[in-house]
């Protein structure tokens, strides 16, 4: 039997707290839509994550046998993952496509650069499950709040000199450095919890007016406490140092490797090269944190504004008819398009050097690539091989988003 060049997927829905809860959460309604599997949602269970690529955790599947992705490329890696993958990305996918859907506050994490990946894999691999960096890409597909990079050093200075966060900027300097806002942001997440809670409640009590354009802190802050406490440092190092950014559908963000970041809330496509290594400090139980020396170490300062997060969309060329554009991380590993069909228009996706993996993220339409047939429909993943073009067309209105290499 020939080799299938496309197929279906099923993907996996995970749980953590901070996800939406039951039908609320877009991972799971676009999980539940995949036909003949057993995803029932639960209504008072939260759904954060679904998962569809080949990483051991939370995998996708072959949906017609239920056989591992992994297992089904690692079989047939020529036609599947094509020569490129092969040599370059050692016959792995190089990406991993996820939706998420956020409720609260994910960990305030980074993701370390490949460097020091290697190192905390070979010495705790329970934890640190792979070598690999971990820059990744976010696609709004709602309102989507998030804090992500450090906000310009002459808006975090004066902060400092309030009389509630006086000491953890003892010198008083007007001028910072990034070595100073590292410094600052090691002393944050070191403090103790009582600490963290006295300073939290001076800060709420402070005027709007010596906030200036940072008064927003003051709105946000009961919000992450209501969520995570008054004792979590993670709530003082985001509002007062980090970017707090508010997007819109087909808005995206890239986070590079050791990039500080906090998801707020949102439905998001995410996409990321092919790890799951992560270092939390913030906005988790004081038992799930890394060591704050460790991330402050790691801390790189590339991010300073919205615009050095803000990923714009542009057309791509990969689109014959116009209706798709393309996300470009400055990464080797992914492309992220984005087609939009209204009511019975079409697309033609010319061919890719790597493999691609697809969801419908809304709306109905039909799919014909290697000789066949398929339909689409909202959930749906399909896998795609190197060198197979592909023509989409809609019935009322289709929205694809499609990881390619």
């Amino acid at each position: 039997m020939s080799q299938e060049l496309v197929f279906q997927l099923s993907g996996t829905c995970n749980s953590y707290p901070w996800g939406k809860k039951g039908k609320q959460s877009l991972a799971a309604q676009l999980c539940a839509k995949t036909p003949g599997i057993d995803f029932q949602i639960d209504d008072d269970k939260f759904y954060s994550e679904m998962w569809f690529g080949d990483y051991p955790d939370f995998p996708a599947r072959k949906l017609d046998t239920g056989e591992l992705l992994a297992d089904v490329l690692q079989r047939n890696k020529e036609q599947l993952l094509g020569k490129m993958v092969i040599e370059k990305f050692d016959s792995q996918l190089p990406y991993l496509p996820k939706i998420l859907s956020i409720a609260k506050a994910l960990p305030l994490q980074l993701h370390p650069n490949k460097e020091l990946a290697t190192k905390l894999h070979e010495k705790d691999p329970e934890n640190f499950t792979d070598p690999n960096h971990k820059p990744e890409i976010a696609v709004a597909l709602s309102k989507f709040e998030v804090f992500a990079g450090f906000k310009p050093l002459d808006k975090i200075a004066p902060v400092f000199k309030l009389k509630a966060l006086q000491q953890f900027n003892p010198e008083q300097s007007d001028k910072w450095t990034d070595e100073t806002l590292r410094s600052v942001t090691r002393t944050l997440l070191k403090s103790d919890l009582e600490m963290v809670k006295k300073v939290q409640t001076e800060l709420s009590k402070t005027p709007r007016d010596q906030l200036g354009d940072e008064a927003y802190v003051l709105d946000l802050l009961p919000r992450l406490q209501d969520q995570y406490g008054p004792e979590d440092a993670g709530s003082l190092v985001a509002l007062l140092c980090m970017n707090f950014l508010v997007f819109n559908a087909g808005d995206a963000v890239y986070i590079p490797a050791d990039g500080i970041h906090a998801y707020l809330s949102g439905d998001i496509v995410e996409c990321m090269a092919r790890s799951n290594n992560v270092l939390n400090t913030g906005f988790c139980p004081p038992g799930d944190r890394n060591s704050a020396d460790m991330f402050a170490d790691t801390l790189t300062f590339k991010a300073h504004s919205r615009d050095d997060v803000y990923l714009p969309s542009q057309k791509s060329d990969k689109g014959k008819k116009g209706k798709t554009v393309v996300y470009k991380p400055p990464m080797s590993e992914f492309d992220m398009l984005k087609t939009d069909l209204g009511a019975g228009e079409s697309e033609e996706l010319v061919t890719s050097e790597g493999p691609g993996v697809m969801i419908v993220t809304s709306g109905s339409g039909s799919m014909h690539a290697d000789g066949k047939e398929f339909q689409l429909k909202e959930g749906f993943i399909f896998f795609v091989a190197p060198g197979i073009p592909v023509k989409l067309e809609s019935q009322d209105r289709v929205q694809i988003h499609m990881a390619v290499v």
